[in-house]
């Protein structure tokens, strides 16, 4: 009789284990809200500004083996890693560069300026073209083209 309980109880912890598994914080819809010059934009040259209208109000699906949503930010062939970086490392490194050509470039300030206030800031590396850079659980940047654009999610 214990063996036949113990066996019904492993079995039911089998069957819970993946019920439980939530998703990853990352995954479900992300609209495009905003997007502001990046800081390492040349202030000479505007940005274009049609990528940018074409994407505001879109929406980007993080989803477990593919991001669906307009170009650039589709991809399917992803290698989702989740990675704390310092300032200088966001926007693949961009900061860190700026720092590099100008010694008065503090990158934690220029990450203030776009709403990161942590020392170390979640990313997800997809292993496509672009890096998405968490504020929080529901508001992540990615740089793209001179421009910093924010995602909300839904």
């Amino acid at each position: 009789m214990k063996f036949t309980r113990t066996i019904c109880l492993l079995a039911s912890i089998a069957m819970a284990g993946p019920a439980v598994a939530a998703d990853p914080f990352y995954i479900g819809s992300w609209t495009l809200t905003t997007a502001v010059v990046a800081p390492w934009a040349d202030p000479h040259r505007k940005p274009d500004d049609a990528e940018r209208t074409r994407l505001m109000g879109k929406t980007v699906v993080l989803k477990a083996r593919e991001i669906s949503g307009p170009r650039p930010f589709a991809c399917a062939k992803l290698q989702y890693k989740v990675t704390d970086y310092g300032p200088e490392m966001l926007f693949q490194g961009a900061f860190d560069e700026m720092q590099r050509a100008d010694k008065k470039v503090d990158p934690k300030a220029l990450a203030v300026s776009l709403g990161f206030t942590a020392a170390h800031i979640r990313t997800l590396e997809t292993g496509c073209e672009i890096d998405v850079h968490f504020v929080d659980d529901t508001t992540a940047e990615i740089g793209l083209n001179d421009y910093v654009y924010t995602l909300k999610k839904r």
